[in-house]
């Protein structure tokens, strides 16, 4: 398969609802979507995360990203997260981003990112560490993606409206 396929990618803090918001943007465009490998890696974890996991699950997230993109029948996929969060959560909890994920970053964009808003409720789960810094990892995202000079459109609203507004985002952009 030669053709170039676009990766929409779905990012932004914890619960924002980006893994229900991929899974509907998929389902409406009937095209594949890339589950996100660190929440099936995190919940087997038994000890605190180190620097090698998050490069374990950064591997792991680009191998899934590849099976999908060689199976893709459409020309454009969608991405619950990316890599991206390796890095901020590296930075977070470990101080540091591994160097291969550094040396990534720019080598593996996105054609388009949605950051979601933190405008939705907190939903708890067992994987998620962070309610009381959202505005701080919202700001964390808008700075990384600027870092990288990415395409990024902030989706918000209640979650028929965000749906609505990420399909209007996605067709004005697949135009």
């Amino acid at each position: 398969m030669n053709k170039q396929i676009k990766k929409i990618a779905i990012v932004g803090p914890e619960s924002t609802g980006k893994s229900t918001i991929t899974q509907q943007l998929a389902k409406h465009y009937q095209t594949l979507w890339v589950a996100e490998f660190a929440r099936y890696y995190c919940a087997a974890l038994t000890a605190p995360c180190t620097l090698q996991d998050e490069i374990n699950m950064f591997h792991g997230q680009l191998a899934l990203e590849d099976s999908v993109l060689s199976m893709a029948e459409k020309d454009f996929i969608f991405c619950d997260t990316t890599f991206l969060t390796v890095k901020i959560w590296s930075d977070e909890v470990l101080g540091l981003s591994p160097q291969i994920v550094l040396d990534t970053l720019p080598k593996r964009p996105y054609d388009l990112y949605l950051l979601m808003d933190i405008d939705l409720p907190w939903t708890e789960d067992p994987l998620r560490d962070f309610p009381h810094k959202r505005e701080y990892f919202m700001q964390v995202w808008i700075d990384e993606l600027q870092a990288l000079d990415a395409n990024y459109v902030l989706v918000s609203g209640s979650e028929q409206s965000r749906l609505n507004n990420a399909i209007h985002i996605v067709d004005e952009f697949l135009k």
